[in-house]
């Protein structure tokens, strides 16, 4: 089979048939730049608005009344004034499911005997009892302790992996994964910080659990590289070729193991929290979504194209172009290298006894867009020599 059979007409069919040949290091400029926009919006949002932090990271008191036509967060904010609490930064929302229908009333922490009046007039207000009423407290040390802690595992988890990926790979790409990892986990605080979520324990969970998510899509990605790395040895392909087949040919395979796993996600979000009112379904499942949106994109244009670029600065001599094109494909789908730069292919096209027209007909037609690796050696095997009796 040549390589012009069975390619696909459209794009879909060609991603599909692992057939596509997208110049990812050609565009690498364009993703990088993204990812910068992505984390300077981060660092003006923080250092502007700052992170909606829950209950448990600045400690204070919690009610959640049952809700009713007579009770709702204008009625709260009333019972609060009365008993001289203050509402400034505090949050009354309305929170509504088939099973439950509350308002939730989080404030600063107020002495006990305050709490507990308002307690009885929240209950007064609402038309319930007491016991209808949920309190909880959380002291402000409780947050700091959390953060310390995930701060600490976040520390631990990335030495961890970087030893390993140096191990298994090398340096280069350990600082790859390791920038795509902090991308994915600062575009995923500042989507936070913007929209302004709550960031609660569950979220610093969901934010730990998506370092995992994005290592392994780039762990993928790098073990195809390497193995093309070896397979091209001979051929002396430049590295930025390398990463381009590398990159088509786990494409498909990329996209549906993120697919895979972010439609699960979305039905924690729509049935969890949506229609059974799980709100730590919702907390966990929302910044794994965004967590695994920006994996795929980082795996993809930012750890693969930094790796590339690390790479082919790093005084490694090649004799050949990028492959672009159906050049590109037809490395992709498996059928060889071509030689386009050094002249190489006119001359053994002139010493088979073939003209350069015909030549130039041959590198046009689809059956010889690519030739096989050993073609491009640049000096015949030498004979063996005839062992002596």
């Amino acid at each position: 089979m040549t390589t012009t059979d069975a390619i696909g007409t459209s794009g879909f069919q060609r991603l599909t048939r692992g057939q596509t040949a997208i110049d990812f290091y050609g565009h690498r400029r364009v993703g990088l730049i993204i990812a910068i926009v992505v984390l300077l919006v981060t660092i003006l949002s923080l250092s502007t608005r700052g992170l909606n932090l829950g209950l448990d990271f600045e400690g204070g008191d919690a009610w959640d009344v049952p809700a009713s036509e007579m009770f709702g967060v204008g009625e709260a904010e009333e019972v609060l004034n009365d008993n001289g609490v203050s509402t400034t930064g505090s949050r009354i929302q309305r929170r509504t499911s088939e099973s439950t229908d509350v308002i939730t009333v989080q404030v600063e922490e107020v002495p006990p005997e305050v709490a507990q009046a308002v307690t009885r007039d929240f209950a007064t207000a609402a038309g319930v009892t007491v016991e209808d009423i949920s309190f909880s407290f959380t002291s402000s040390t409780w947050g700091s302790e959390i953060t310390d802690k995930a701060i600490r595992a976040l520390v631990i988890f990335l030495v961890v992996v970087s030893i390993f990926i140096s191990i298994r790979f090398e340096w280069r790409m350990a600082v790859a994964a390791l920038a795509a990892m902090a991308h994915d986990v600062i575009a995923a605080v500042g989507v936070y910080s913007l929209f302004q979520f709550e960031v609660t324990p569950a979220t610093v969970i969901a934010f730990l659990t998506i370092l995992g998510y994005s290592l392994y899509d780039t762990i993928v990605v790098f073990d195809r590289v390497q193995e093309n790395e070896g397979r091209y040895a001979g051929t002396k392909m430049p590295y930025e070729d390398v990463v381009n087949i590398s990159m088509n040919q786990v494409l498909m395979r990329s996209i549906i193991t993120s697919f895979s796993s972010i439609l699960p996600v979305i039905s924690l979000l729509l049935i969890g929290a949506g229609l059974l009112g799980a709100e730590t379904l919702q907390e966990f499942a929302l910044a794994l979504l965004v967590g695994m949106i920006f994996g795929m994109y980082s795996s993809i244009f930012v750890a693969t194209p930094l790796l590339a670029t690390l790479k082919s600065k790093s005084g490694r001599k090649t004799r050949r172009e990028r492959l672009t094109g159906d050049d590109l494909r037809a490395a992709v789908i498996g059928a060889g290298v071509t030689e386009r730069t050094t002249g190489k292919s006119r001359s053994n096209s002139a010493s088979d006894g073939q003209s350069d027209d015909d030549a130039a007909s041959d590198s046009t037609d689809g059956s010889s867009v690519a030739q096989p690796a050993d073609r491009l050696l640049s000096h015949p095997p030498r004979p063996r020599k005839k062992k002596r009796r």
